[in-house]
């Protein structure tokens, strides 16, 4: 029995004990940086923006009074906001449903065929993500110039001059010209997240199906669809949580939420009323209807988008 039991090392050793002490701290000690940056720069400024919401107060001045729900109750009978509001969910609607399709087709597009020139296509249609949403701003404020703007011209070369519009002027389609430019600027981006996740689809399946008799389109709705569908929802999240930023800084700079804020989205009002109008209590609680819009819209599309994983 001593010799058997020569040479056995104890399961529960202060050692391993300490060592597991150690790999714990060391994983707290360097998630302690990001946990600290997030708290300073995410958490209090969110339960600032929620206290100031329940007061009035300039911004600028030391004088600020509590006024409870009443910017609240001010907000829903102000009919700048509900169209600023309606503006948003406007552009998240049109952008979200032809951006995440597009860039699917474009995906599987790439995937599946060998396409010459492929890498090029690919690092052009990636390009405008990479560009500053102000410089697209700017071009597309040139595209769209009324005199000298790209459309119009090409539209004049044509002898087309009937379909001319002041692209940016017109209260009718503003709003089409913005979402245009966020589609230009998200499809490459996701086009290339999809690709990602579709070249991980094993491709005995496209054979088997091939071999079935299913088409292309077949086998995107089938096959590609299915498995790539955990992407589509995290994407789908991000990318209208994105959209909301990226809207005010577009329609800031190219057309200042005009012509009478036919343009104009709720970050671009809650900017105007907190820093352009010195109604900071106002325009916080505009950024708490923000904040809880963007926390239900994202529990809604998690709900409806939700499906079985399958293995792929």
């Amino acid at each position: 029995m001593l010799m058997g039991s020569v040479g056995k090392v104890p399961a529960n050793r202060p050692g391993r004990s300490i060592g597991k002490r150690k790999r714990s701290l060391f994983g707290v000690l360097c998630a302690l940086p990001a946990a600290i940056l997030f708290v300073v720069f995410i958490l209090l400024p969110s339960i600032n923006v929620f206290r100031m919401s329940l007061f009035t107060w300039s911004g600028f001045s030391d004088n600020s009074t509590f006024v409870g729900l009443q910017n609240f109750k001010i907000l829903f009978k102000d009919m700048k906001f509900v169209q600023s509001f309606g503006n948003t969910l406007l552009l998240l609607v049109i952008v979200t449903c032809i951006t995440l399709p597009v860039a699917v087709i474009f995906a599987s597009i790439m995937v599946q065929n060998k396409i010459k020139g492929g890498s090029l296509l690919r690092f052009i249609l990636y390009i405008p993500n990479v560009l500053s949403a102000v410089v697209i701003a700017a071009m597309f404020s040139a595209i769209y110039d009324q005199n000298t703007g790209l459309i119009n011209g090409s539209l004049g070369f044509l002898g087309l001059d009937s379909l001319k519009r002041v692209w940016l002027g017109d209260q009718k389609i503003v709003i089409y010209s913005v979402a245009f430019a966020m589609i230009w600027q998200s499809v490459g981006y996701y086009m290339v997240m999809y690709m990602s996740a579709m070249t991980g689809i094993d491709r005995e399946i496209y054979e088997a199906a091939q071999i079935d008799g299913a088409g292309k389109a077949r086998q995107l709705f089938s096959i590609t669809l299915p498995l790539i569908w955990s992407n589509i929802r995290t994407t789908l999240t991000f990318f209208i949580m994105s959209s909301v930023n990226l809207s005010f800084v577009l329609v800031k700079a190219m057309t200042g939420g005009g012509p009478d804020n036919s343009s104009q989205v709720l970050l671009g009002y809650m900017y105007d009323q907190a820093y352009t109008n010195s109604s900071y209590g106002y325009g916080m609680a505009i950024g708490v209807i923000i904040f809880i819009f963007s926390f239900v819209l994202s529990l809604v599309v998690s709900r409806v988008t939700w499906r079985p994983k399958l293995a792929n």
